[in-house]
């Protein structure tokens, strides 16, 4: 399996994997696209096996009220995975790289909103720990990854996604 950065010529692979990943909902996909055509995919990788992308991953900015450009925090979402191809270790792969990707440009903390018992496998924490809160609402499903030691000192608030993760029309 080989994982690189996503390319245009993935956009409807990638589009197919969440679909498919996510049961044939669209809102996934929907939320990659409007990400890359505003150009905010901080981090974007695909997982290719035989030449067929068979996952992908996508970092986008978020904020925290109140700090403005002073922390620089990136949101993991969304992930999928080929059925055919998930617990084979490749959405966890994504995720690393992705992290790592995220690291050497710098970002600051990554959060996510998903299953405390995978993400936390990565080093996620409730991020309401870090006083950190979210405008979802989730409390245990609400975690974040500081990249580096100190990197969330001071910071709290509410953490905001980008509006393309709206999924109305």
């Amino acid at each position: 399996m080989e994982i690189r950065p996503f390319t245009a010529d993935d956009a409807d692979a990638v589009v197919a994997v969440h679909r498919r990943a996510f049961g044939g909902r669209t809102d996934e996909s929907r939320i990659v696209r409007r990400l890359h055509d505003a150009d905010k995919a901080v981090v974007s990788l695909v997982a290719v096996t035989d030449d067929r992308v068979v996952g992908h991953v996508l970092f986008s900015p978020t904020t925290v009220a109140g700090h403005g450009e002073t922390v620089r925090l990136v949101g993991l979402a969304p992930v999928g995975v080929l059925p055919e191809h998930q617990r084979e270790g490749v959405g966890s792969a994504l995720i690393r790289r992705g992290i790592a990707r995220c690291r050497a440009a710098g970002v600051d903390a990554v959060v996510v909103l998903g299953d405390p018992e995978y993400y936390g496998r990565f080093g996620f924490e409730r991020a309401s720990g870090y006083e950190l809160d979210n405008e979802y609402g989730a409390d245990e499903a609400f975690m974040v990854k500081p990249l580096y030691e100190g990197a969330l000192d001071g910071v709290n608030g509410l953490v905001t996604y980008r509006p393309e993760f709206q999924t109305k029309e």
